[in-house]
């Protein structure tokens, strides 16, 4: 195998950083992954960095179980995202053309890295795909995992930013298939996977302009909730964390994303984020001037260690007053369904696929602006609709789509 000389860059993560050794990771050799449906993708060495515009990496794929080794060069051409994690950056599949994203990220020797375990096992149309995997070294005996992803040009935050800049309101259509696909996303990892994401933000929400099919991505947070096991609080972007976050709980659910779910929908109808804080606290203080002062009891529910604290009493905020009078009912009543202070009140992300303002897609006629088709919104798999009653199943599935 060719070896890559490359400079390295200093993208060394502090310990603190998403990846560091704390609660949240797991200890294990490296070796043995394995791949969703037992494909073998056994990472491979590869000498320097290769984030540099121009240069070549190349690694290679299979070569177990009598499967022949196959070579795979990849070009950088830019980075794409740089961040406490590491860099991802955008390059070219010499063999085949193809267009990628390369996310890489410091790896500590003595653990398994959860973002590649993860992804392994994910598999769905609204989840960046994860294609290939490689370590790579520097001169100092840094080691850097290199996952391989599909390359999906555009992020939820950049259509939002894209219709600010035009100061205009973001077509309903869109904010209906975006959440949409937001909410299929998160129903799938969260019941299928069992995983929560933990970072759910419009940066982490890829879409292709040409089709405005969404894909989650960045599952650097993410991670299996064990109920008894304590988590980090300290997680999930400020201005979409879900109030038990704040609260300092350690023992949360899935619902952490529900609420980030309905930061993100409010913020694609109003075009700004819902709660901008500027601290733990300020993002509070937003909540409470929206939500109103929470309740003894639905203190309880975030956090029981702080029902003794003394909150300022402010009224709930009528969700009317905060969006405009020609908003969609139906959107500000999901928004309200979605943004509870008990986290067992947010309705799941099934449910809310069920939600009266998703009808329109549900309708065999409707299109897109351009008049092009919808991409594919009810081409279930079973373990996704596992233990969803018949009447759910009815509300969900229209009727031109049961046939298929």
């Amino acid at each position: 195998m060719a070896s890559v000389g490359v400079a390295p860059t200093d993208l060394r993560e502090p310990p603190s950083g998403r990846n560091a050794v704390d609660v949240d990771m797991l200890p294990e050799e490296l070796n043995g992954m394995k791949i969703k449906d037992d494909k073998e993708m056994e990472p491979t060495v590869v000498d320097g960095n290769g984030t540099e515009t121009g240069r070549v990496i190349v690694t290679t794929v299979g070569g177990r179980n009598g499967q022949p080794k196959q070579t795979i060069s990849y070009m950088a051409e830019r980075s794409v995202g740089q961040g406490s994690f590491g860099v991802v950056f955008r390059a070219k599949c010499l063999e085949t053309g193809e267009t990628v994203a390369i996310k890489k990220v410091l790896q500590d020797k003595r653990y398994k890295n959860r973002e590649l375990q993860t992804m392994r096992l994910l598999d769905h149309p609204n989840v960046l795909t994860l294609k290939h995997c490689f370590f790579s070294t520097t001169g100092k005996d840094e080691l850097y995992l290199n996952l391989v992803l599909e390359y999906v040009p555009e992020t939820v935050h950049r259509v939002i930013k894209h219709y600010n800049k035009m100061n205009q309101r973001m077509p309903m259509i869109y904010v209906k298939l975006y959440t949409y696909q937001i909410l299929r996303s998160l129903s799938y990892i969260h019941c299928c996977i069992g995983v929560c994401h933990r970072d759910i933000k419009p940066q982490n929400l890829l879409v292709n302009p040409h089709t405005h099919q969404v894909k989650l991505c960045d599952f650097g947070s993410a991670k299996v909730l064990v109920k008894g096991e304590p988590n980090i609080s300290y997680i999930c972007s400020r201005y979409y964390r879900a109030p038990e976050l704040i609260f300092g709980a350690t023992e949360y659910t899935t619902a952490i994303d529900m609420w980030s779910a309905g930061c993100v929908l409010a913020e694609l109808l109003l075009g700004q984020p819902l709660f901008p804080g500027d601290s733990g606290v300020d993002q509070l203080v937003e909540i409470i001037k929206v939500l109103g002062t929470p309740t003894r009891e639905e203190i309880k529910c975030m956090n029981p260690n702080y029902t003794e604290f003394k909150f300022p009493q402010i009224k709930t905020h009528l969700w009317n007053k905060i969006f405009n009078k020609r908003m969609p009912p139906e959107a500000v009543d999901l928004v309200s369904r979605l943004l509870q202070y008990s986290p067992n009140l947010r309705c799941s992300a099934l449910d809310a696929m069920t939600h009266p303002f998703f009808d329109e897609l549900r309708e065999p006629n409707t299109r897109l602006p351009n008049g092009r088709l919808l991409p594919p919104l009810f081409n279930f798999k079973a373990h996704e609709l596992k233990g969803a009653s018949t009447e759910l199943l009815v509300k969900l599935i229209p009727k031109h789509a049961r046939k298929q």
